[in-house]
């Protein structure tokens, strides 16, 4: 693949999965590896660069979507053409990393997004049930909303062309959760193209996850995205995260 690959991983306490998350990339594919640490309360910054990682680290938690910030202004400066976000955690199969940025550099799209829900059974997989209701709730309000046919919005594996980046000013974004929604909202604004590929993903202790409490407000931010961006397009309510 003659495009630069670089894989982002936003981590936060990732020491104990991280080494298994590299290791099950394949080879000959990615040219650069960037962590981003969000001031971690263990070693993840210090193992990353003793595995030959660029690294970043934050001087305090400043949350997802900052550290989100980061990582993308890292890979476009260090010359990135396809940037594929992975979680360190190990909750995502590191091994879809070629075919996500396959998709990506063959022109045909400008985002992919790695769909739980098109995989086997969520459920069985691990996800709680009440996650997975909210999952299919919300994708089908914001289908709508943002005029997509999406399987889901809420993946943390992504893969994003350098155009779409550089399209978005990705930085006004939340700097939690939602700014996965958000970015996904900027894109379908500036008519990029979306592809998905089914993903398994998998739940166990070290898999970082966001509670009830949360969840319920990044839900209610999903919606206040999905919204404002259908308010925009009707030219209701200009939204200048939009322009």
């Amino acid at each position: 693949m003659s495009a630069r690959v670089l894989v982002i991983l936003p981590a936060y306490n990732a020491g104990k999965t991280l080494e298994a998350t590299l290791a099950a990339v394949p080879p000959g594919v990615v040219h650069e590896f960037i962590l981003v640490d969000d001031h971690s309360s263990d070693n993840t910054a210090e193992l990353a660069r003793s595995l030959g990682l660029h690294v970043v680290r934050h001087d305090r938690n400043r949350g997802y979507g900052a550290n989100q910030k980061t990582c993308y202004d890292e890979a476009l400066a260090r010359g990135a053409d396809i940037v594929v976000m992975l979680h360190p955690d190990y909750q995502y199969d590191p091994r879809l990393v070629p075919a996500m940025a396959s998709m990506i550099a063959s022109g045909v799209y400008d985002v992919c997004l790695a769909s739980r829900i098109l995989a086997q059974n969520a459920v069985a997989g691990g996800m709680p049930r009440w996650k997975y209701v909210a999952n299919r709730l919300l994708t089908l309000v914001e289908n709508w909303l943002l005029g997509q046919k999406l399987s889901e919005y809420h993946t943390g594996y992504r893969a994003y062309s350098r155009k779409a980046l550089e399209a978005v000013d990705y930085r006004a974004n939340s700097d939690d959760f939602v700014f996965d929604n958000q970015i996904l909202a900027q894109f379908q604004a500036k008519g990029m193209r979306f592809g998905e590929i089914s993903c398994p993903a998998r739940y166990f202790p070290e898999a970082s996850s966001i509670g009830f409490r949360r969840s319920v407000v990044y839900g209610f931010g999903v919606l206040h995205t999905g919204l404002r961006y259908r308010l925009h397009v009707w030219g209701w309510w200009k939204w200048p995260l939009l322009d």
